[in-house]
């Protein structure tokens, strides 16, 4: 049976993202992940192959594929990479979006042909609003998972370990932390299954929407306000997935909130290094410098490229 690592290496422009020596630091950089700024690509196309297949390779399921309409809510990378699926595979993609986002971002998602509808509402609103939209040839695709809707969760999830598959192959050894930015938690899981035993694993929130340090302190999962802005979009989730915290809850080793300032300046100090990380990948790096986990050897996970200004120099 066909993993989630070969059949990426299946679709058309795979090559393994980079992993980039910076100082103390290793950094794997997804800036361009299928020509596309982020790594969410791995989980929606996964997902996408085992609701609509399964297939052995991306080929072999475009050319078996009916007429349907791909649906998510997004706050902006997973959209985009449905609906960059949704093109090459020749179907139609509707994209709620919460408040707030970039026109850039809506533009990015628009351009790729889908349909895209701006709920005016919080992230998890939309979730809810997409999910309810759903009828007739309409498919599914979200990135996080509660009661009742748990399969494509997981399949994104385990669509996600391609990443650190390549990690395996790039990194000399396992490095004794890894550093991922945290929204509703699917990256965190796919990164706490793949490491258990073998590295920690630190998870870096917005202090404005840090729903699994709010969880892991009261014991259980709560929702926390996402309403004020950050320039952090794509982590601005206020609800873990229902099955990231089990996961989260008895594997994490730690998690911490970093504010738009901090994530700023580390953005600017890897802009520095030419590596073009976005507010959300350069949230890693600020998480490691704030937490100052004793570690010799760290691996910060750059989920998105630069994709605005945000205040910050031009390297």
């Amino acid at each position: 049976m066909v993993d989630s690592l070969e059949f990426h290496r299946s679709m058309p422009g795979y090559a393994p993202t980079p992993l980039i020596e910076f100082g103390n630091y290793w950094v794997k950089d997804e800036s361009n992940r299928f020509g596309l700024p982020a790594f969410k690509i791995l989980g929606a196309s996964w997902a996408v192959n085992q609701v609509l297949g399964p297939a052995p390779t991306f080929a072999e399921l475009a050319d078996t594929v009916n007429a349907v309409t791909l649906v998510t809510a997004t706050d902006g990378n997973h959209g985009r990479a449905l609906a960059y699926l949704a093109r090459t595979l020749g179907v139609t993609a509707r994209i709620y979006v919460p408040a707030g986002l970039a026109e850039s971002t809506l533009q990015t998602i628009c351009d790729e042909g889908a349909t895209v509808i701006d709920t005016g509402r919080s992230y998890d609103d939309a979730v809810q609003l997409a999910a309810d939209s759903t009828d007739g040839d309409d498919v599914l695709i979200q990135d996080t998972a509660w009661p009742g809707y748990e399969d494509v969760p997981r399949w994104i999830v385990a669509g996600y370990d391609t990443l650190f598959s390549e990690i395996d192959d790039q990194y000399p050894g396992v490095p004794d932390l890894v550093v991922v930015p945290t929204g509703v938690g699917s990256l965190l899981q796919a990164a706490l299954e793949h490491y258990r035993g073998r590295a920690k694993v630190l998870a870096v929130e917005p202090t404005t929407a840090a729903c699994v340090g709010a969880s892991l302190k009261a014991g259980r999962p709560v929702s926390v306000d996402t309403s004020a802005p950050t320039i952090m979009a794509g982590l601005n989730c206020g609800t873990v997935s229902s099955i990231a915290w089990p996961v989260i809850r008895d594997h994490l080793d730690a998690a911490v909130a970093v504010t738009d300032d901090q994530a700023r300046a580390a953005m600017e100090l890897l802009h520095t290094h030419n590596i073009p990380a976005g507010p959300c990948g350069a949230a890693a790096l600020a998480g490691a410098r704030l937490a100052a986990i004793p570690a010799t050897s760290v691996v910060l996970i750059s989920t998105e490229g630069r994709h605005g200004d945000y205040g910050i120099h031009a390297p």
